[in-house]
């Protein structure tokens, strides 16, 4: 395939992808539809949401606001998508919007906010997100390049809480982490304050938010440089354009102080109980087991009613080794939210180390079931496995296995080790060449991450009379991860090229 025609087919493919921005009325490269933009944000809500702490119940009064407000902005928009807005239980300030206008923001965003007309900036700006299908029109671009990589390598040849999700889960957290780019960052500033004002909001909030936004950036804090900033990078030159939008909008508006200040009060009196909270995630994470404890206690006993606490208080209890005082402790985290993945998870885990394993795939299948996770999966696969039901050892191990990480590493040596003896050919690559007299030489390749040993190869040949034969051969020695190991068969002649009559039909793990 010449280099030409290959540009020319992406070209055609480019101008069959554009479409009309409903939000700009520019033309954009689209090759997601807005039903499918809709079914991606409605599949992946309950899920990232999950990821990312759960939703902040604590506070329903809150919530009803912050929807509120955002219902107020969404009304503005040119585009009439199901959108919804949620405040997650995430102290780490960030705020972000899935395709088909799935929106949420997280606590720890909320309480760096000053008023109502900030919060309308924040809500707009990813409204404009949503409307604008800028995640689309990523994925779109994504699509392109792909195809242009393909046509390439194939013209070039001319042949042939929260990283624990698997599955289709882990594809909200890369939509929500996709980096806007700077045209797609200042689109969404000046349609978004457009919105805030249409909807009675002071655009100048937009303005002060920024400028605290770039302060913020300056003071290179971690936790809004993996949350926001990390999707939605700060710039002065935002805060510029800020500026001249508000001059053409009209003065005034809603700014909302003593309302926002009212709606936060319950979440900002309990700031120093999940201050706390994160202190101890940090402290045993850094396996400060005793300082993460403490804190813990601290933040119970400011706020006792957060389930988060008591599931800290439980990891403490894991990583100790004990397993009855843990599943007490998410015994409490589940009484009060019982829909959330990681109490469920962690218990399962402490019930499986008791050998309590009915309970455990209870509470790991509704883990589960509420997000699929690498860790519950591969218990899952642990269990089946010690009660002889190879079939479901495999299925949640090859979840696992694709997903990388040492979860990932790990299931694949389960896998080799169920699947090795019964589908050798599967693990154990074969290749076959000549040797200086013509003879047959099969070389085999270990293809998997653990020491193999037992090699057996059968050939196929035909005899002088013209008659199928096989002849089995064994690979002596164990063979390293990666390496190649070879037997000379004797038979032949074989030609280089000409194809490779041999199969693998035994191997296992050499322990």
């Amino acid at each position: 395939m010449r280099k030409s025609t290959i540009l020319l087919a992406i070209s055609f493919a480019f101008l069959a992808g554009c479409a009309v921005n409903p939000v700009t009325g520019k033309r954009q490269l689209m090759t997601v539809s807005t039903a499918s933009e809709i079914q991606m944000g409605q599949q992946n809500y309950a899920p990232m949401q999950q990821s990312q702490g759960g939703e902040y119940d604590i506070d329903p009064e809150l919530t009803r606001y912050v929807d509120g407000v955002g219902a107020r902005l969404a009304a503005q928009s040119e585009v009439p998508l199901p959108y919804e807005f949620v405040v997650l239980n995430n102290s780490v300030p960030n705020a972000w919007a899935l395709p088909g206008g799935k929106i949420a923001i997280n606590r720890g965003l909320l309480t760096e906010l000053e008023s109502e007309a900030e919060l309308a900036a924040v809500l707009g700006h990813e409204v404009v997100h949503a409307a604008a299908r800028h995640t689309a029109s990523q994925i779109s671009r994504g699509m392109v390049l792909q195809g242009l990589v393909l046509a390439t390598a194939v013209a070039s040849s001319d042949s042939d809480y929260g990283n624990l999700a698997v599955g289709g889960a882990g594809l909200a957290a890369q939509l929500v982490t996709m980096k806007y780019g700077r045209d797609a960052e200042l689109e969404s500033d000046f349609y978004g304050m457009q919105y805030m004002s249409k909807a009675g909001y002071d655009p100048k909030g937009a303005v002060s938010l920024q400028e605290t936004f770039v302060r913020l950036s300056e003071g290179r804090r971690t936790d809004w440089l993996s949350g926001l900033f990390a999707s939605h990078p700060p710039s002065q030159e935002r805060v510029n354009a800020n500026r001249q939008t508000a001059m053409s909008l009209p003065a005034g508006g809603k700014t909302g102080e003593a309302e926002f200040q009212r709606a936060m009060q319950k979440t900002r009196a309990t700031k120093p109980a999940y201050d706390a909270y994160d202190e101890g995630r940090k402290a045993l994470s850094e396996k400060k087991t005793d300082e993460a404890l403490a804190l813990a206690n601290k933040a119970l006993g400011l706020f006792p009613d957060e389930a988060h606490f008591h599931a800290l208080r439980g990891d403490v209890r894991l990583v100790a080794d004990k397993y009855d005082m843990a599943i007490t402790n998410y015994d409490r985290a589940v009484e009060r939210r019982n829909e959330f993945f990681y109490y469920h998870l962690q218990r399962g885990l402490a019930r499986n180390e008791l050998g309590q394993t009915d309970g455990a795939v209870v509470d790991l299948e509704k883990s589960i079931e509420l997000l699929p996770t690498a860790p519950a999966h591969y218990a899952l696969g642990g269990i089946a496995r010690a009660r002889g039901n190879m079939p479901e050892a495999i299925k949640h191990y090859k979840v696992v296995a694709g997903a990388g990480g040492d979860y990932g590493k790990a299931a694949t040596t389960e896998l080799v080790r169920l699947e090795l003896p019964t589908n050798p050919g599967a693990y154990v690559l074969r290749r076959c060449d000549p040797d200086a007299n013509g003879k047959l030489v099969v070389s085999v390749k270990n293809d998997t991450a653990v020491q193999i040993t037992g090699v057996q190869v059968v050939v196929q040949y035909a005899d002088e009379t013209g008659r199928q034969q096989q002849v089995r051969h064994d690979v002596l020695g164990q063979i390293p991860p990666g390496q190649i190991a070879s037997v000379n068969t004797g038979l032949g002649p074989y030609t280089a090229g000409a194809n490779c009559p041999v199969t693998v039909v035994a191997a296992q793990v050499a322990e």
